[in-house]
């Protein structure tokens, strides 16, 4: 990941928090949405399945975005959960803190830069999870966030990949 240029502290929006592991900052079927950038700590956006299996969708690591911004943009509920996997600071942002109107140059090509890459991360694991084998795709994950194995346990890497734990740990083991 490369670094991004952080994102302003002192606009109008925005709203700085602490959250303790395991809150939960966002529950499916919410409307009133926010976006969230990680300062510090590392956050989650899951869905559940019928049979109350997790599906983990996107991690989001210091200087990361993440919402349900779809859901916003059509104005219908959330399918995301949100929550915490560290103690996590974070800025709170009012969903449409991220349109361009309210913004200054730098803002928005501030804004820009950390949406474009979460676009970029989500289309190249779309495309992964069409055509890629599981070894294929860990060794992405591992690109894409290369510190989060040290940081998150087996079982959610093994979900954001849609393979099983055990699948998971022999990749791991043919790896060394």
């Amino acid at each position: 990941m490369s670094p991004s240029p952080s994102l302003p502290l002192q606009e109008p929006n925005t709203q700085i928090k602490f959250f303790k592991r395991g809150t939960i900052l966002q529950n499916k079927e919410e409307v009133h949405l926010k976006a969230f950038y990680i300062k510090k700590g590392l956050v989650r956006s899951y869905t559940i399945d019928s049979k109350g299996k997790q599906h983990i969708f996107m991690f989001a690591p210091e200087e990361w975005i993440i919402g349900d911004i779809e859901a916003y943009q059509y104005n219908h509920p959330t399918e995301l959960f949100i929550d915490c996997l560290e103690d996590t600071e974070l800025i709170i942002l009012k969903i449409d803190h991220l349109n361009g109107d309210q913004l200054s140059h730098d803002q928005l090509k501030k804004h820009l830069h950390l949406l474009s890459r979460r676009v970029g991360l989500l289309q190249r694991r779309v495309l992964m999870l069409m055509s890629a084998t599981a070894s294929e795709r860990y060794a992405l994950f591992l690109k894409d966030y290369p510190d989060l194995p040290n940081r998150i346990p087996q079982y959610m890497i093994a979900s954001y990949l849609g393979i099983t734990p055990e699948a998971l740990s022999k990749i791991r083991s043919q790896k060394t």
